[in-house]
């Protein structure tokens, strides 16, 4: 069996089977920074697939992200108190796609390449993002990334591939009418 195939394993059994590493870096993670640049990739399978490689202008960082609905601004005058619901509302945004964007904005002169999902517990869940410093001169001189050099603003603008999945564009077929040109123009109905 090679390390690829067995670290691919790791991941694909059940969540309540998590052996003790899993548990022990559980434990660890909780006490980190909600946002930590990181030197390897835990899963590197998955990193690799979505793009990584390990070379200069290549980082890591994992984003621990809090589960649950959102809480919507209250009110100011002219309503009744009844209206102003504020709890139980879910974000139009995958938690994916909020863990890119907290990085981009942390991280502000690397680009998002892609993300994968790492671990998750009752409250929180961690996300691995790939950045790609663009004006590194190893990124700038190989020709599979290169094109990131003149795509800035990646996860602010929706154009990762969880943002794209998230606004319903992966999908073209029976239920994807009301996701172009966008939700906005559909009223939001799409989600």
């Amino acid at each position: 069996m090679t390390y690829y195939k067995y670290a691919r394993e790791q991941y694909e059994q059940p969540k309540e089977n998590l052996d003790e590493i899993w548990k022990q870096r559980l434990v660890e993670w909780r006490q980190e920074e909600k946002i930590k640049n990181v030197d390897n990739p835990t899963r590197i399978p998955k990193a690799r697939t979505q793009g990584y490689k390990a070379k200069k202008g290549f980082s890591v960082v994992r984003v621990q992200i809090d589960k649950g609905g959102s809480k919507r601004e209250r009110l100011t005058a002219g309503r009744k108190p009844k209206n102003a619901g504020q709890n139980r509302y879910s974000s139009k945004k995958s938690k994916q796609v909020i863990a890119e964007q907290r990085a981009s904005r942390n991280f502000s002169n690397l680009e998002v390449l892609d993300s994968y999902w790492v671990l998750e517990d009752g409250n929180r869940r961690w996300f691995e993002v790939i950045m790609v410093d663009p004006e590194e001169p190893t990124i700038q001189a190989d020709d599979d990334i290169n094109w990131i050099t003149e795509n800035r603003n990646r996860a602010e603008e929706g154009l990762t591939p969880a943002a794209k999945s998230s606004r319903g564009q992966d999908n073209k077929g029976t239920g994807a009418e009301k996701v172009r040109p966008s939700q906005a123009a559909n009223k939001n109905k799409a989600k």
